[in-house]
């Protein structure tokens, strides 16, 4: 069993740090769990991987077509501010739990501790999270090759073939595995970095658009403006489609809690960066949509570019040729670090099920290298990624219904602790130092309407008339995945898994 660890502190400020450090590593056993992890995270490190995770400019960038061809300029700003509103609200909703119970199990070890007479329910949120973020990573590490491809059109006017592109995805995941191996600093001084990539870009890319786009839009196409290319005749119905953008583009705030077992005082940062997160991207976000509506020379141009990532043709014809080259590379490294972020996350959760018994091959996926990183976690993710990735050479289609999976699995997980604190509100004996007090359940019910909202939004047909290839088969993804680890509970984790299971046991006052 792994003891609390014990460094040399000099006076001062290392004094404080070492009492940080005790505090955090008293409150992880005070939940039945050993200190396994050194903690050398800051706050800002914390809140660098939610920003990684939520990866505003990748997210927008990559699915800002959805919106603009889904109701326009009007859809895609009134979209942006509504959902940002809930997402907030969901934030505050996760941060609450995340302070009570700061361990790296996050969403699913809530649900278990919260509803401990249903595991059943801790099982399926954990196992569904974890195979969302596998998937989530997966999905950025083919945006990067996808970015690369429009990025060799651009410049190069070679377009690139789906097995090549299959190939890049390949090495990026591979590439994320190995960063992952090398540990907690690494990741943490990448997260951070990430912050100031993520402010610096936006800045580079909202100027370089307002600053050479030949023709500026005024406000009210910005603003007003609707437009149409669904087939769907309900003005409502478009818009809020194009919602789907919004919500995609802001998941990835619960990212903390992976890394709250390697956090100093984790139980105040770890939910200071799940709302901080989205507070900042909200702004940030609407920086960047904004300089983007302005800047759009011509939305026909982008719905008909040939171009491996549609945001490229927004660029090219705002910017021109060589200014995309540079707003593609700084959408480009963001995304890199995005996708290493959701490896983290689903490694971090698979030494997490593996220790509760929820996941097979416990020893394996407890073990930790020299760097501190479980590497079982991560090779999974990898050959899972990959995996995934294959499905690209043979169906757009079929890997754009895995991709859409992964974003209702995360909404779905992150409805099963709001449900609880919802119809359960009791649940939580002893809450942390971040809380929300009478507000609490009016904030749970509001992000749990939102949660079922968008569920059910994101299995809807986004094209009418509805034929093979445009055909939404996401809900034929999810039904899949659900069905699997049905079938995982009722063959293996009904007999093994009745819950978190200690690894630290706090001595009785009566034996000092």
């Amino acid at each position: 069993m792994v003891k609390l660890e014990h460094r040399d502190f000099s006076v001062g400020e290392d004094k404080e740090e070492a009492r940080d450090v005790s505090v955090s590593g008293q409150r992880l056993q005070e939940l039945g769990y050993a200190v396994e992890f050194r903690r050398e995270m800051s706050l800002f490190g914390v809140l660098g991987m939610s920003f990684c995770a939520i990866g505003i400019l990748t997210g927008m960038s990559s699915a800002f077509q959805t919106g603009l061809f889904s109701g326009g300029p009007l859809g895609l700003f009134w979209g942006w501010n509504i959902c940002s509103l809930f997402m907030f609200l969901i934030a505050l909703s996760l941060a609450e739990i995340c302070s009570t119970y700061p361990t790296m199990g996050g969403l699913y070890f809530w649900v278990c501790k919260m509803k401990p007479d249903m595991p059943i329910l801790g099982f399926f949120t954990g196992w569904l999270y974890s195979m969302a973020m596998v998937f989530t990573g997966a999905s950025g590490n083919l945006s990067i090759a996808l970015y690369l491809a429009s990025m060799a059109e651009v410049g190069q006017g070679r377009t690139l073939t789906r097995i090549e592109i299959t190939a890049i995805a390949w090495a990026m995941n591979i590439f994320s595995g190995i960063i992952n191996t090398i540990g907690t600093k690494a990741i943490g001084r990448m997260s951070a970095f990430n912050v100031w990539w993520t402010l610096g870009g936006t800045f580079v890319l909202v100027i370089t658009l307002l600053v050479k786009a030949p023709v500026k839009n005024s406000p009210e196409f910005v603003f007003t403006n609707f437009q149409n290319f669904t087939g769907w005749e309900s003005k409502g119905f478009v818009v809020l489609l194009g919602f789907l953008q919004a919500v995609y583009t802001l998941e990835g705030c619960e990212t903390a809690a992976q890394v709250a077992e390697e956090a100093v005082r984790a139980e105040i940062l770890a939910p200071l960066a799940v709302v901080g997160s989205i507070a900042g991207s909200w702004l940030i976000g609407l920086a960047y949509m904004l300089s983007l509506l302005f800047a759009v020379q011509n939305i026909a141009s982008v719905k008909a570019t040939t171009y491996a990532i549609p945001i490229s043709q927004l660029f090219y014809d705002a910017v021109g040729p060589k200014l995309a080259q540079v707003c593609l590379v700084v959408v480009l490294l963001a995304q890199v670090m995005a996708a290493i972020t959701n490896f983290t996350a689903s490694s971090r959760l698979f030494y997490a099920l593996a220790r509760d018994d929820a996941f097979p091959l416990k020893k394996q996926f407890m073990a930790l290298n020299r760097f501190q990183a479980p590497y079982w976690g991560v090779l999974v993710s990898v050959l899972i990624g990959c995996l995934i990735s294959c499905a690209y050479i043979g169906s757009a289609v079929a890997f754009n219904a895995i991709l859409s999976s992964a974003a209702i699995s995360v909404m779905l997980s992150y409805m099963q602790p709001i449900l609880i604190r919802v119809f359960w509100p009791d649940s939580i004996d002893d809450f942390g130092p971040f809380r929300l007090g009478k507000w609490s359940w009016p904030v749970n019910l509001a992000g749990f309407l939102f949660c079922i909202f968008v569920c059910v939004l994101f299995i809807l047909p986004t094209a009418y008339p509805v034929n093979v290839l445009n055909m939404n088969y996401s809900i034929v993804a999810v039904g899949g995945l659900l069905v699997i680890i049905t079938i995982n509970w009722f063959w293996w984790g009904k007999h093994s898994f009745k819950g978190p299971v200690k690894t630290w046991v706090t001595p009785s006052p009566s034996l000092h």
